[in-house]
This record gives C-alpha cells, sequence and structure tokens, in this order.
C-alpha cells in the first residue's frame, strides 16, 4: 500500500519482496431485464506471457504474478458454465483498462464495450503503452462507447452515467488508481450494490482512506476515497471491490457496510 508523503511510493511498491496471499480478481454479470451486464473481464490464459516492451512492463509482471489457469477459466466459458452466453451480454463495462480487467474483452465481440472517457484517452496509443496498458492485445474490433459522466450528480458523486433506463444502473468517476477509472453502482430494493473496481483493494483499506502503491494522481486518489465513504456512511451499500477475498460472499449475504 502506498502512503500519500512516500514520493517513492511506486519503486517501493515494485521492489518490495513481500507479496500477499494469492488474491481474487472477480469479474461480476448483472442479470438486468435490460440485458446482462458484465462488470470487467478479468484475465486471459497467457497473463504470465513476457512482454518485452517497454522494458519496465517486466517489472511489473515481476510485482504481479498471476496463478496459472487454463482456457476453460476465462471469462467466456465461466459464463457458459452458469447457464449464460457471451452472445447475450449487452453491456460490458469496464472499470478501468489494466491487465487484470481488460483480458477477456475477446469474448465479447457483440457486446457494447463502455469505459470511461478518461480512462480511454490514456490507455490508447504508444502513450498508453509506455503507460502499462496492454493495448497491443485488444481486439481490434474494440471501438468502445465512452463514457462522460453527463448526468449530474448522484448522492456523493458530482457526476454520473445512468446506464440502463430504468436508471438503476449508475456509472460514477472514481478516478486515482488509474487515470479513468468508474464503478458501478446497481440500486436494488433497500440496498446499493457497490463494484468498486481498484477503489480500493479490500473494503477496510477504503474506510482507513488508504491509497495504493500504484495511483498516478494522489489528489484524485484521496477524494475519491473520501466520496466513497460518504456515500457508504449515508447509503446502505455493499462494498465490492475487484480484489477483496471477502466480496464474493458479502454479495451473496448482501452484506451492508457498516462504517
Amino acid at each position: 500500500m502506498g502512503r500519500a508523503d512516500d514520493s517513492m511510493r511506486l519503486p517501493h511498491t515494485l521492489f518490495d519482496n513481500h507479496f500477499t496471499a494469492w488474491l481474487p480478481i472477480f469479474c461480476f454479470t448483472i442479470e438486468h431485464p435490460e440485458g446482462l451486464i458484465v462488470v470487467d473481464t478479468g484475465i486471459p490464459v497467457d497473463a504470465n506471457k513476457p512482454i518485452w516492451f517497454p522494458p519496465w512492463i517486466r517489472l511489473i509482471q515481476r510485482a504481479a504474478i498471476f496463478d496459472k489457469m487454463t482456457p476453460e477459466e476465462e471469462i467466456g466459458p465461466q459464463l457458459q458454465k452458469r447457464g449464460l452466453s457471451t452472445k447475450d451480454v449487452r453491456w460490458v463495462v469496464m472499470t478501468h483498462l489494466h491487465q487484470d480487467h481488460e483480458g477477456g474483452l475477446h469474448h465479447f465481440p457483440n457486446a457494447e464495450i463502455v469505459i470511461a472517457k478518461s480512462e480511454w484517452s490514456a490507455a490508447i496509443g504508444l502513450a498508453g503503452r509506455l503507460g502499462g496498458y496492454l493495448n497491443q492485445r485488444w481486439p481490434k474490433w474494440l471501438s468502445p462507447t465512452l463514457v462522460n459522466f453527463n448526468d449530474g450528480p448522484y448522492h456523493a458523486f458530482a457526476k454520473s452515467h445512468s446506464l440502463t433506463k430504468r436508471g438503476d444502473v449508475r456509472l460514477v468517476p472514481t478516478h486515482g488508481h488509474s487515470a479513468g477509472q468508474m464503478s458501478i453502482l446497481l440500486e436494488e430494493e433497500n440496498q446499493v450494490i457497490f463494484f468498486a473496481g481498484d477503489s480500493s483493494y479490500t473494503q477496510q483499506l477504503m474506510l482507513d482512506q488508504q491509497i495504493d502503491g500504484v495511483t498516478p494522481n494522489i489528489q484524485e486518489a484521496q477524494q475519491t476515497l473520501q466520496r466513497i465513504r460518504q456515500f457508504v456512511q449515508a447509503t446502505p451499500t455493499v462494498y465490492l471491490p475487484t480484489h477483496d477475498p471477502e466480496s464474493s460472499k458479502r454479495l451473496v449475504d448482501r452484506k451492508v457496510m457498516v462504517c
């Protein structure tokens, strides 16, 4: 984890020899009346394949090793295993475009891919590649719908975007971990399901207001954590970071956060 007053946050993160236990990379599917909504797509089977350009990617790969997986463990086959079809997915909403979230995009050529405009701008082209985005492996057909959050405020968030006509699935900017990360908020009868991406790596880190070690913008990351805490204090919320081992149980139990 990073400290806001540590000017060497990123090198400390990349060269740290103390690894956590294996952490999940959750993808989520919302079975909505307007169509299936997939949140992030995980990693591909060849996620550990060496990448040589830019050269510092090898250092990132050293710091973030993925467990071995089979083709059947990619998101497409996993949906089919659960009785769902990738052809029936209406939207794939990307919280952001880091390599552990975009690795299954190739399974969804028929879906509308939704990405924050600021994230797309940061991730494309040579500049994006030099910044660590693996845009060389994105599907050639990828032409996403870019979100600029023009639908006005939503609770603690000054901007939002309504994905569904019913207005019960909202996208909000949660920048900080990346230039244009966003979160997906699903309104249920008595609570909101908050698909947080990497806004924080765990629920506790959000409550502690602890920024991560790789954020390119400390101020934005701090503001995002503050807004999320304000939101969950005012709204019954099931908070689901992508890499929190407890996220799946909280979702099944609909366990609302207690601040």
